[in-house]
């Protein structure tokens, strides 16, 4: 029985011509800046995303944390979305690297201009120093979410009336591309800088990068080697985002569909509640009775089905490029019989 793999969309294997591309690429050492391949990558990303340039990084937890370290100062504070992946997900590296403090606002990941302001506990002395705004799009653990557009232009335009900076956490923004029409570029335009991914949606085996202005990406460029993401012949890898930039974009539609047919197959099991309403991209979360996700996805990886359980009561399953419908429909079908 093949495994059907619904944990995440980083679980993706290298296409064969994507591993073709690889193979074939120039490179050089990139910590000279000599790496032709990681240099086509960047230059292509600072233009789609609409930024003077982008810097390549091994992952997107570095992307985040070296935003911080560049917009931030140990004490600042920084508002983010409820459960935003750079507080929830990156092993408290925002107080241990660039020691600042997080203040959650909204709900579902996303928030409006009132709602940051109301975050924000005062600029006196005895305060900590407000400094940066994250925003994440898609959401992750909103379950994919959109932030809406307006709202984020709303956020952004009162942050700089404020004084403060604005993050775009994109690992997904592909994904919220596809689902509002709209380019990276418009997406990340109200934003100071910008990080992007290609180990989900778009099927590289690894890599991100951030952007902005060159004089934040020539300082984000010293954290990176203190951070460690200093690589040598890194073209290797870039060749395979390179690929997935020609190759991936356009299908990542498909996930979509998938988690559309994946929400509506679950809701009709039996003990699972799905809304199919509420999913806008690629991530499905559903519901099980309390106290059993732990225990429903155990069940599920018998039947050959890898979910991932989020607390006692909720599932997600990520739809991705090795998982086609048919393999949606399978994962159905065994579910069903668990």
């Amino acid at each position: 029985m093949s495994t059907i793999d619904l944990r995440s969309d980083t679980v993706t294997s290298p296409t064969d011509a994507m591993r073709a591309a690889m193979a074939s690429a120039p490179v050089g050492d990139d910590v000279y800046g000599d790496d032709p391949t990681v240099a086509e990558l960047e230059r292509r990303m600072a233009e789609l995303l609409g930024k003077e340039a982008s810097l390549f990084v091994p992952s997107g937890t570095m992307a985040n944390q070296i935003a911080l370290l560049t917009h931030c100062r140990p004490g600042d504070e920084v508002v983010i979305g409820k459960n935003a992946h750079c507080y929830l997900y990156e092993s408290g590296a925002g107080a241990a690297l660039a020691g600042v403090q997080f203040v959650e606002v909204g709900e579902g990941g996303t928030f409006d201009a009132e709602q940051m302001e109301r975050g924000i506990k005062g600029t006196a002395f005895y305060n900590p120093r407000p400094r940066l705004v994250c925003l994440e799009n898609t959401h992750n653990r909103g379950g994919g979410r959109v932030f809406s557009q307006d709202a984020l232009e709303s956020v952004c335009r009162r942050a700089k009336e404020m004084d403060l900076l604005t993050h775009l956490d994109g690992a997904r923004l592909w994904n919220a591309s596809a689902a509002t029409g709209l380019s990276l570029a418009t997406l990340a335009a109200p934003v100071d800088t910008v990080c992007v991914a290609f180990s989900k949606g778009l099927g590289a085996p690894m890599g991100s990068v951030l952007a902005g202005s060159a004089a934040t990406m020539n300082a984000a460029l010293r954290y990176r080697r203190m951070m460690g993401g200093a690589l040598r012949q890194a073209g290797i890898v870039c060749a395979g985002a390179l690929h997935a930039l020609d190759h991936h974009v356009d299908r990542i539609k498909e996930d979509h569909a998938n988690a559309q047919r994946l929400a509506v197959g679950l809701n009709a099991l039996p003990g699972i509640r799905c809304d199919a309403e509420s999913v806008e991209t690629n991530i499905v979360n559903f519901e099980v009775p309390p106290g059993t996700a732990s225990e429903f996805c155990e069940r599920a990886a018998k039947l050959g089905v890898l979910l991932g359980a989020l607390d006692q009561s909720n599932v997600r399953a990520v739809t991705h490029l090795n998982v086609g419908e048919s393999s949606i429909h399978e994962a159905i079908e065994r579910l069903g019989k668990g």
